[in-house]
């Protein structure tokens, strides 16, 4: 019995799914949508300015006798660090696959996205207990040399930032970057505000109070990244993803009476795959097969799917008592 493939250019590697090799497959790639090659400059940027932003805030914090300085210039240090595992896993993921990895390293980037998150609270962690510290016992700051400094941050942040801002909806492991820089932008604007009344009212309970909102804000958005992360990390459907619409889509193709085995799961932070076994009484062809395979890439950004038609129901349930 053949077995059709419409493979795209660049990947190769196959996916067995079923018992019986009597049954024809489909193993589709069509519409790939990865993140694009050109954020291997936003990264190499990003860690360029925040790189020195580090050494200028070290600097800067111990010439003004600055606390808040040299704590945010830890938090952007561990940025930094988040940055270059972001980067370290796009390159890995652009990989070929090899005979262990047969899909490459395409996972990586979940990885990468998970520890970014965990980084994210760490950091939200570290602020917080500063914050309180600081209440508890106040200590004067150089609010002007604070000012200037915390102002250039949010210009490399918010420039960093928006380097990654058209993939952060795309690939969560750009999102997770994108968090990071825009989180330092707030935090850097927070620090000025915390400056300038500081500077006006003599009141140095502002640069902590205005640091746990901070860190409140950065929270909301660390949980978000995390709960997606841990999600891709466990096979979920991605969230954008609604799995009756693609077993109704299936189901109504022509000649369909039933579709079961249905699998959808991430193979990184911005490709999906699926594996459905279709019961097709009077068989199939490659234009059936190719079709299937093109519209769910348009339609859902279901990029590899793999497809087994059956002539009978009976003839292959994987997992009956788990049929989706």
């Amino acid at each position: 019995m053949a077995h059709p493939h419409s493979h795209h250019r660049g990947h190769d590697h196959s996916h067995d799914h079923g018992p019986s090799h009597s049954q024809p497959h489909a193993h589709g790639h069509v519409g790939h949508s990865h993140a694009p090659a050109s954020f291997g400059t936003a990264f190499a940027v990003g860690v360029s300015l925040n790189t020195a932003f580090v050494i200028a805030e070290f600097v800067f914090g111990y010439a003004a006798h600055s606390l808040a300085l040299i704590s945010d210039a830890v938090h952007n240090l561990s940025d930094v660090m988040s940055l270059l595992l972001a980067w370290g896993a796009l390159w890995l993921s652009g990989r070929r696959p090899t005979d262990r990895h047969t899909y490459g390293y395409r996972r990586a980037s979940i990885l990468a996205a998970l520890i970014n998150a965990g980084l994210l609270l760490l950091v939200v962690g570290g602020i917080a207990v500063e914050a309180f510290d600081r209440l508890r016992s106040p200590g004067e700051v150089a609010g002007t040399t604070v000012l200037w400094v915390a102002a250039l941050g949010i210009v490399i942040n918010g420039a960093t930032a928006l380097l990654f801002m058209r993939g952060r909806d795309t690939d969560l492991n750009i999102r997770g970057a994108y968090l990071h820089m825009a989180a330092d932008a707030a935090v850097s604007f927070g620090v000025v505000l915390a400056a300038l009344l500081t500077i006006w009212t003599g009141w140095l309970w502002i640069d902590p109070a205005v640091s746990l909102v901070i860190a409140a804000v950065v929270l909301l958005s660390g949980w978000e990244l995390a709960r997606d992360s841990v999600n891709l990390a466990l096979d979920a459907v991605p969230r954008d993803i609604q799995l009756p619409a693609v077993r109704d889509y299936l189901a109504a193709l022509d000649g369909v009476s039933e579709v079961h085995d249905l699998h959808i799961w991430p193979m990184s932070t911005n490709e999906t795959a699926l594996t459905a076994h279709l019961v097709r009484p009077g068989g199939t062809d490659d234009a059936f097969l190719h079709r299937v395979c093109a519209e769910l890439s348009h339609r859902f950004n279901i990029q590899h799917p793999t497809l087994q038609i059956e002539a009978d129901g009976c003839a292959c349930k994987l997992a009956p008592a788990d049929v989706v």
